[in-house]
């Protein structure tokens, strides 16, 4: 009994002193780290006061601040940054759906400022900025090595008021200067038409009233074509759509789909993550669903588009979108300013990350460039269009049809006439189109 409690009392002791041998160094590291962040904070603390006493001109000492901190945080990635209480006011406004300026979205890539997308109707659409622009100088000047929130102040200005932004756009030999007129940008969220039996959703950004208006405004257009059997399908056109917010992409997704995950968010911490998933109840039904993407898609847009795409609920088709998979948390900070920081990145029903990949359609369907005016225009087509029968002097009528078949043919005639003109203004869409026309066709499955 004495030799098995000596033992014991010895692997006591043992333990302990192996605990103190491993744990030691660990906490002497740990310690060592800390030490090591307080000499450097004590560093940047003696660089401020430096500058401060010393350098050529007077500076203002909260500018300094604002800029270390931010300086820190865009070194992260493109997406953080630090929001002046201007800046977070200015952000909370946009996401209501009104702000002055330009109606671009940007983002930074090799030090310049690249367009994701123009918004609709807005100057910079109007002035030709497109998906993929890079911006190099704003009124003459450089925005080569400023941050992005800098460059975007630089494009800031009272409504009314012109800018000259030099634009560099691949395919294109030199820079050209582009004149924008500032406005106030009201951005309606989604537009809804009907084309032949296709109901069109272009949503245009995912803000407060994204989902509310995509709602109405496809009931609308459901009860004006008498019912949702007089419908064949649905196009929803996410091309040159920056994204927005979050659960709006969710609630829009949940409005196509009955069951599964619509989208998962990971961040550094496994326990942080989220997913997100449908709810019974699908609003046109199970019909047919065409989702419209390009380079211009991003974020919010990205989510919609995997999500509808992974559970088979529609066809994707466009151009590979922005690649935009990361989750940007804004927190509030002292003096109403506030932290927009980057914890999460997105993942689709299936598993993808969105991030740097984007969503790669099912069917690829690049836009092409529009013709200019009198290169082949409709006199050139009119001239070299075939004749036919009717068109021969004396030819016979056609006199098994009856009136109402009659008119019946020449009405089904002036919709694909209707169709090829939309190939001309609009090439991916009318493909859309074409693609629920053809699946229509072919009847449900047995």
């Amino acid at each position: 009994m004495k030799k098995f409690m000596w033992a014991a009392i010895g692997g006591t002791v043992a333990g302990i002193v192996l605990a103190t041998q491993v744990a030691g160094p660990l906490i002497a590291q740990e310690a060592d780290k800390r030490t090591s962040v307080y000499e450097q904070l004590d560093l940047f603390g003696d660089i401020f006061e430096r500058i401060r006493a010393q350098y050529v001109e007077q500076v203002d000492e909260e500018e300094l601040i604002e800029a270390a901190i931010n300086g820190m945080l865009t070194s992260l990635d493109p997406h953080s940054s630090y929001l002046s209480p201007n800046d977070a006011s200015a952000m909370r406004v946009q996401t209501r759906g009104e702000f002055g300026g330009l109606g671009i979205e940007v983002t930074q890539e090799e030090g310049f400022v690249k367009v994701v997308s123009p918004m609709d109707d807005t100057p910079a659409e109007e002035a030709g900025i497109e998906a993929g622009d890079f911006i190099t100088h704003v009124d003459g000047e450089s925005v080569l090595g400023l941050t992005l929130d800098d460059a975007v102040e630089m494009m800031r200005g009272p409504v009314g008021s012109e800018i000259i932004i030099t634009v560099v756009r691949e395919g294109t030999d030199d820079p050209f200067d582009v004149s924008i007129i500032r406005d106030t940008i009201k951005l309606t969220a989604v537009r809804t038409r009907t084309l032949g039996e296709t109901v069109v959703l272009r949503v245009t950004t995912f803000n407060d009233q994204t989902y509310p208006n995509m709602k109405e405004g496809l009931e609308k257009q459901i009860e004006e074509a008498g019912g949702l059997d007089n419908i064949n399908g649905i196009v929803l056109d996410l091309r040159n759509n920056p994204g927005g917010l979050l659960t709006q992409s969710i609630r829009v997704s949940d409005a196509f789909l009955n069951a599964g995950e619509i989208v998962s968010t990971r961040g550094r911490d496994p326990q942080d993550g989220e997913r997100f998933n449908a709810t019974e109840g699908d609003l046109v039904e199970g019909k047919p669903i065409v989702v419209l993407i390009n380079g211009g898609s991003a974020s919010a847009s990205e989510i919609v588009a995997g999500a509808l795409q992974d559970h088979r609920r529609a066809i994707v088709i466009g151009t590979k979108s922005f690649g935009k998979g990361s989750v940007q948390t804004v927190m509030p900070l002292r003096q109403e300013g506030a932290m927009r920081l980057t914890t999460a990145r997105y993942y689709t029903p299936s598993g993808r990350s969105i991030q740097a990949l984007g969503i790669s359609p099912d069917i690829i369907v690049e836009q092409p460039p529009r013709r200019p005016e009198g290169e082949a225009g409709e006199d050139q087509d009119a001239a070299n269009r075939n004749r036919f029968e009717s068109d021969l002097r004396g030819s016979l009528d056609n006199d098994s049809l009856t009136e109402d078949q009659r008119r019946q043919i020449e009405a089904e005639r002036d919709k694909v006439e209707e169709a090829a003109r939309l190939r001309d203004e609009d090439y991916q869409l009318a493909y859309a189109i074409d693609i629920l026309k053809g699946l229509t066709a072919l009847g449900p499955a047995e």
